[in-house]
């Protein structure tokens, strides 16, 4: 499935235990924060910041609008935690940014530098998530997609 996603825009992507939203990069850099370094990830225009939530309904998607707006606009750095840290099981929206994102609910929310995996509810384990020109091509995922301006 693809959709077309503009620059001031959010996609959400409802299951019934879990939501994921999507947003452009606009080619921005980014900060990794993990216990040894600082990373810098360059972006080009097609790349998305993909959010992703065990919850849903409207506090959910407002708590993911939040959250890429804070990333993307106001610079806010992405965090990893150390494997095992108390925090990652109360985690509430853990985020991806670069071109292709696969969701996994095998992994510990908050823990992984790789940018192409994000911890997600088990309904959305496996699908993939590939920026395009316009939007972004859906794998594996054929539920419900609204989008709005961020």
């Amino acid at each position: 499935m693809r959709i077309k996603i503009g620059d001031d825009e959010i996609a959400y992507l409802r299951g019934s235990t879990g939501t994921l939203a999507l947003a452009r990069t606009l080619g921005r850099h980014f900060f990794l924060e993990t216990e040894r370094e600082e990373i810098v990830l360059f972006t080009d225009a097609n790349d998305l910041i993909v959010a992703s939530s065990f919850g849903t309904g409207e506090t959910v998607e407002r708590g993911l609008r939040c959250t890429i707006f804070h990333i993307r606009e106001l610079g806010s750095p992405l965090i990893v935690l150390p494997k095992g840290h108390p925090a990652s099981p109360r985690l509430r929206v853990v985020v991806s940014v670069g071109r292709r994102t696969r969701v996994s609910c095998r992994i510990q929310p908050g823990t992984h530098p790789e940018q192409d995996v994000l911890c997600g509810s088990e309904e959305m384990d496996g699908v993939e998530i590939h920026g395009t020109n316009d939007g972004a091509e859906l794998i594996g995922f054929d539920g419900e997609v609204r989008i709005e301006k961020l």
